[in-house]
């Protein structure tokens, strides 16, 4: 079975165990990856939750919760080690304008030979136009 990478808001919800349908056809496909950088913006936001789009409006309970599986992230969920990405990620940013988590996200999903998959309020244009540049596939899902 392939690997899907799934940005942080995906992450959350497979981790939350509020998956969408779209998410959940993925799933049933693809094996969950994500990348470095989206698991540090989740993070970020468990740990913060000052009115953040990914847990904020999270009940302090629900979010204690996440911050658990987070701390003891599932094996079935691939990060691939940054170590590994770090030469196509500097390749990426100086080719195209990405960010660090932008090319990051494109450099798993090339070594993975994985679809990049955001949620549709995340859709942003230079991860996709970089991801569709370097002939990735690119998947929004709506939640």
């Amino acid at each position: 079975m392939t690997r899907a990478i799934l940005d942080d808001h995906l992450l959350r919800d497979l981790l939350a165990d509020d998956l969408c349908n779209e998410l959940r056809s993925l799933l049933r496909t693809h094996e969950p990856a994500t990348t470095n950088f989206y698991y540090l913006r989740l993070c970020k936001s468990v740990v913060s939750a000052r009115g953040a789009a990914l847990t904020g409006a999270w009940p302090e309970g629900r979010r204690r919760a996440l911050a658990r599986t987070l701390v003891e992230l599932p094996d079935a969920i691939h990060v691939t080690p940054l170590r590994s990405l770090s030469f196509r990620m500097a390749e990426l940013t100086e080719s195209f304008r990405i960010s660090n988590l932008g090319a990051e996200a494109v450099a798993a999903s090339e070594a993975l030979s994985a679809p990049l998959c955001v949620w549709s309020g995340d859709d942003g244009p230079g991860i996709r136009a970089t991801q569709e540049a370097v002939a990735g596939t690119y998947i929004t899902v709506q939640r």
